[in-house]
């Protein structure tokens, strides 16, 4: 069950996480967010903003926003009230002439700093787009470990009979559907990040696949004419090539007109992807591959401690391009030769270097609980042999802690070079679960190098690798916790009006949408305002305005009218909560170009009307008429389709959508 949303405690964090409360020079809400005038932008927490319970989303731009839906932001504006004792929508007196003397410099250096670094920015995508499956990481990696130390104990012949055999492959088809399956997952999560169609990235993620290509005829690599191999180009291709996709049908949303957009921008993107990707990324990736193997081979006949520390620090950057299985053959040939393989032990170590990196990063920012809580999830599938989680989760979006993380992997590598004579009988997991696989009773050896690969990952990491911003934040949280600093308790006189709530009918498993107002209809990713563009506050669409009248765009009833008249509430009887949002940032125009027609309590029917906007009035006031219509629980929905875009006439149905 969910934990209840609790206004004071966001009021409060809203506030310390602001700068505090004498760096708010005033606040209000509309119908979603808060919206706070700062006097030192510097002083913004916006990475704990965005992690306080509650909060969907954070804008921050010369003004701040923070947005937490429909329903409790009156709340969190009481609770504002009450804990400052400053009123909501009024500025601070005593801090008017401090504000005027800093205005500009503090606009100046707000922009200034706000630039962010491409680099860091591509390192919060990544983990935007793999942290959502870290569950499925979680689940199927200690599977895939339980799978494989069954399956090498077999191999040993520690373990016999039909039994254990069919208990090693039921495990790894439950573990096959994560990981066979990953490029699709991650095209996906990419094109969620990205702005691409989420299922159009999935299709690009799956090509990589090379689905139904027929070995004994596979498809040739155009520069050298050598044979693609299925996951050629990895995750980061798939990444890549999502992104390239995202970038396309933006681009051909605006150029195909609506009437065949529908049809032309999957197919075109689609096509022009998909042989991007088979004839340029996957093979470019093969010429990578080729020049690594010949390194390694270089590197293997070199030997000693220098090939275990270069092999162990650099196997985690091919895990993360996806060029490890390269390496399979070079395996397998070892193995017939010599009966091991002495290059596996090694480029195990790079696991036990992330494991020791991550147990450093739990130590140093202890109080960053999400870290802290990725950090739980990962470390016991790493420690199996799943290095994934702990790459995408935590060491790479840091950057940082990745590099202390390879140096580890190489530290444990050059004491199993140094040791020698360490192979494994056959292929299999790295971690705990390899130890059955170490031939002529060297495990031992193999255990050190483990060892060492955690001592080195950790050091190198607790001392080099934790980034400069988050130590900054533990410090300061440190600092807090010995000082014995108290979170005071909210006394909130003045409680927000309740929403009317219908009771909803759990029969009702389909509602249909209307367009609330004629004009150019578009689905809700289009929109002009972040929140709403990005799905924070739910799916469904927007409409460019060309009429006045704002129509009602299901049956059900009005929850709320916001007091500036710009936005309104309605809850239909199966349970959906609709917010429609009349144009944007039009709070600011304090109801003036609205004439609502209903009142929070009454029924209304689709085609309804509820409002007149003098639109004229909300361009000229420099505001866009963007008109927002959003399904705000869309945890009650099993399905959103918007069916219609383009010219639309109010009233036109335009969307279905489907209840749990």
């Amino acid at each position: 069950m969910a934990d209840e949303f609790n206004a004071k405690e966001v009021a409060e964090k809203i506030y310390k996480y602001s700068g505090g409360v004498d760096n708010v020079e005033s606040f209000e809400n509309c119908m979603t967010r808060i919206r706070i005038e700062v006097f030192d932008h510097d002083k913004i927490d916006e990475a704990k903003l965005k992690e306080l319970p509650g909060v969907l989303g954070v804008v921050n731009d010369e003004q701040l926003q923070v947005v937490v839906g429909p329903g409790k932001v009156n709340k969190v504006d009481a609770a504002m009230e009450a804990y400052s004792g400053n009123k909501s929508g009024e500025k601070v007196e005593s801090n008017k002439a401090r504000a005027a003397q800093r205005a500009e410099e503090v606009k100046a250096e707000t922009k200034e700093k706000q630039k962010k670094s491409p680099f860091k920015s591509l390192l919060k995508d990544i983990a935007n787009i793999f942290v959502p499956m870290i569950p499925a990481f979680v689940g199927s990696g200690l599977i895939a470990g339980i799978a494989a130390i069954i399956s090498n104990l077999i191999t040993s012949k520690t373990l016999t009979g039909e039994g254990w055999t069919q208990v090693a492959l039921v495990l790894n088809i439950i573990k096959n559907g994560m990981f066979t399956y990953l490029p699709i997952y991650t095209g996906i999560n990419a094109a969620r990040v990205w702005g691409a169609t989420p299922t159009l990235g999935g299709v690009t993620g799956a090509v990589v696949l090379l689905t139904g290509m027929d070995p004994d005829a596979p498809i040739k690599n155009l520069f050298n004419g050598s044979a693609l191999a299925a996951n050629q180009g990895g995750i980061i291709g798939v990444i890549l090539a999502v992104w390239l996709l995202s970038v396309i049908e933006k681009k051909m949303h605006q150029w195909i007109p609506d009437s065949i957009d529908i049809i032309i921008t999957p197919m075109a993107g689609l096509l022009l992807i998909g042989l991007a990707e088979i004839f340029v990324i996957m093979p470019l990736a093969g010429f990578v591959s080729d020049g690594l193997v010949g390194g390694i081979n270089w590197v293997l006949n070199v030997g000693g401690a220098f090939s275990g520390f270069v092999l162990g620090a650099l196997f985690l950057p091919m895990v993360m391009l996806g060029l490890h299985q390269i390496l399979t053959p070079i395996h397998v040939q070892m193995i017939s030769q010599t009966g091991n393989t002495p290059l596996l032990p090694i480029l195990a170590m790079a696991g036990g270097g992330q494991v020791g990196a991550a147990i450093a990063l739990w130590i140093r920012l202890r109080h960053d609980q999400k870290l802290v809580d990725m950090i739980k999830g990962s470390l016991p599938v790493g420690i199996l042999g799943i290095g994934e989680p702990l790459i995408y989760a935590v060491t790479l979006p840091l950057g940082r802690p990745f590099i202390t993380a390879c140096i580890g992997g190489g530290i444990g590598g050059a004491v199993i070079g140094a040791i020698g004579k360490i192979g494994a009988i056959a292929i299999g997991p790295s971690g705990l679960p390899l130890i059955p696989l170490i031939d002529h009773g060297r495990w031992w050896g193999y255990v050190l190098g483990l060892i060492a690969a955690y001592i080195g990952g950790f050091i190198v990491t607790y001392f080099f690798g934790i980034p400069k911003d988050k130590l900054a934040v533990e410090k300061a949280e440190a600092a807090a916790e010995r000082a014995g600093v108290a979170v005071e308790e909210l006394q909130a006189d003045k409680v927000a009006d309740e929403e009317v709530q219908p009771q909803a009918d759990p029969e009702i498993k389909n509602e249909s949408l209307q367009s609330a107002v004629s004009g150019e209809l578009k689905d809700i990713t289009a929109s002009a305002d972040d929140v709403f563009s990005k799905k924070t506050m739910g799916d469904g669409y927007i409409v460019k305005p060309t009429s006045g009248e704002i129509y009602a765009p299901i049956n059900g009833t009005i929850s709320s009218v916001f007091p500036t008249k710009h936005a309104l509430g309605i809850t239909t009887a199966g349970g959906l909560e609709i917010l429609i949002h009349l144009g944007i940032d039009t709070v600011d125009l304090k109801g003036t170009p609205f004439d609502v027609k209903v009142s929070a309590g009454q029924q209304v029917t689709a085609g309804e009307l509820l409002a007149n906007v003098d639109w004229q009035a909300v361009t000229d006031a420099g505001k866009s008429t963007e008109t927002i219509i959003a399904v705000t629980n869309m945890d009650q929905v099993a399905d959103f389709s918007l069916d219609k875009t383009g010219q639309i006439a109010a009233k036109d149905q335009v969307a279905e959508i489907k209840l749990k």
